[in-house]
């Protein structure tokens, strides 16, 4: 059997901060009294005069990121989704979003899969929250290689970027000899006439592990991963959504304003497509390990080939 890396991607936020702090010497990295959980502590120890720890205060460590950044800076503000993106929503709102400034959004222990810690800490709205603000890109990538191109790619950017990391170690797919990151593009990974799965972040793995079992029943299924939610990539969806004439999401978030929803707004618009959503449906998570919980939760492939042929013969 082929031996799988697994890797969580918030390491490899706290990796690939530490290598762009060498190229970019404008760039500074803040956190909520986290950093050993959130990985900045890799960058702290390279860079430790551009790193500030800001306590337990992620509203105050958002406008300070936000007065950073009208310097110049390129600051990267980072803690847990459930605080980044929930307790410090309107400074994030008003502080970061309305004046456009270029402040980077690092948020880890997204979703479920932050297992034991609960549903306190299982944020699955974040993505939703963020959809919301004008101007704000948002990008979920599927493992490691795209997380450290996600996270270049949001430096090179110059805008709010709200970038989401998991706790969980997953497989790692991509290769990072050939793989390539454009910020608003989704990738094709593979074509199938009957139905398209559209994933974003850990998801991902799951989708092409599901088409690959649903092949061996005779359904061919076309895969896209979509790691930028905002701007979302219209084209590659529409194109799908016109091959099969059925698409099937799949996102470790709420069904409500996450990508799900994102999908059916652009297909509602262009190319109404019965659509299904794959996700946390409207309830809250609760305490377990993280493996468990996303298979009880729904958030695996075996969920995926279920719903998948169940929606194909419905067709």
């Amino acid at each position: 059997m082929e031996n799988v890396i697994k890797k969580a991607t918030r390491e490899s936020y706290g990796e690939a901060l530490a290598e762009l702090g060498e190229e970019f010497e404008n760039l500074y990295v803040f956190d909520a009294d986290l950093a050993a959980a959130t990985k900045t502590g890799t960058f702290k120890k390279k860079f430790p005069d551009r790193f500030f720890d800001c306590g337990i205060a992620e509203a105050d460590m958002m406008g300070v990121a936000a007065g950073m950044a009208a310097t110049g800076k390129i600051p990267f503000a980072s803690t847990f989704a459930m605080f980044a993106a929930g307790r410090a929503f309107e400074i994030v709102r008003n502080s970061i979003g309305y004046p456009h400034l270029n402040v980077k959004i690092g948020a880890t222990h997204a979703g479920i899969s932050v297992g034991e810690d609960g549903a306190t800490h299982q944020c699955n709205e974040d993505i939703a929250l963020m959809r919301t603000i004008p101007g704000m890109t948002i990008i979920n990538p599927a493992d490691d290689v795209e997380a450290k191109a996600a996270v270049r790619a949001a430096v090179e950017f110059n805008g709010p970027v709200y970038m989401r990391f998991g706790r969980l170690a997953t497989p790692v797919f991509n290769d990072a000899e050939t793989y390539k990151f454009e910020l608003g593009k989704g990738i094709k990974l593979r074509d199938g006439k009957d139905i398209a799965i559209i994933a974003t972040g850990l998801m991902v793995n799951e989708a092409i592990e599901a088409a690959k079992e649903l092949a061996k029943q005779g359904i061919e299924a076309t895969v896209i991963n979509i790691h930028t939610i905002k701007p979302i990539d219209k084209d590659i969806i529409i194109e799908a959504a016109k091959n099969t004439n059925l698409v099937l999401t799949a996102e470790e978030h709420s069904v409500i304003g996450g990508l799900g929803s994102a999908v059916c707004d652009v297909l509602a618009e262009n190319y109404p497509t019965k659509t299904i959503k794959i996700g946390v449906n409207d309830e809250f998570g609760h305490s377990g390990p993280a493996v468990d919980l996303l298979k009880e939760f729904g958030l695996s492939s075996d969920n995926i080939v279920k719903t998948a042929i169940e929606a194909v013969k419905a067709k």
